[in-house]
């Protein structure tokens, strides 16, 4: 398994531990770890911290150069947010654990030059699926979603 998508998948586990929705996101600048983030909308209150916002949040301030040579690990499909932060500082590659419980909008972060690699990975899609299974109205919260 890739190391950096392990890492990704660690930081998913933490925020599940700390009851959370179990997605995780690091951000790789020259084959360097430089931020990770889980989604912490529950643990904060928040209604943005998904993985990748806390993420860029804990990278903190950095040159657009650098963000020009980052790739961006997430364990689930960047959502319409997310994915706008990734088009907004320019990252040009993300490497995306599953695409199959929630796919963002992928086809969007292609046509603006965006790499984008599906892993498919099956930690992933479990994890994903046993937090839906348990906890389904979290899921719909955290998706925006209203209803069944």
């Amino acid at each position: 398994m890739d190391k950096y998508l392990a890492a990704a998948i660690e930081e998913a586990r933490k925020g599940l531990r700390a009851g959370g929705i179990p997605i995780g996101s690091v951000l790789v600048i020259d084959d360097q770890i430089v931020a990770r983030g889980h989604n912490q909308r529950i643990q904060r209150g928040s209604s943005v911290l998904h993985a990748e916002m806390d993420c860029l949040e804990n990278a903190g301030r950095l040159q657009a150069s650098e963000y020009r040579k980052a790739v961006l690990y997430s364990t689930l499909s960047p959502c319409d947010m997310c994915s706008g932060a990734v088009l907004l500082y320019g990252i040009p590659k993300v490497v995306v654990g599953e695409n199959r419980t929630f796919q963002g909008p992928e086809s969007h972060l292609r046509s603006r030059g965006v790499q984008l690699e599906i892993l498919q990975d099956e930690q992933c899609m479990r994890m994903m699926r046993d937090f839906i299974d348990t906890h389904p109205e979290l899921w719909n919260e955290d998706i925006g979603k209203t209803g069944p």
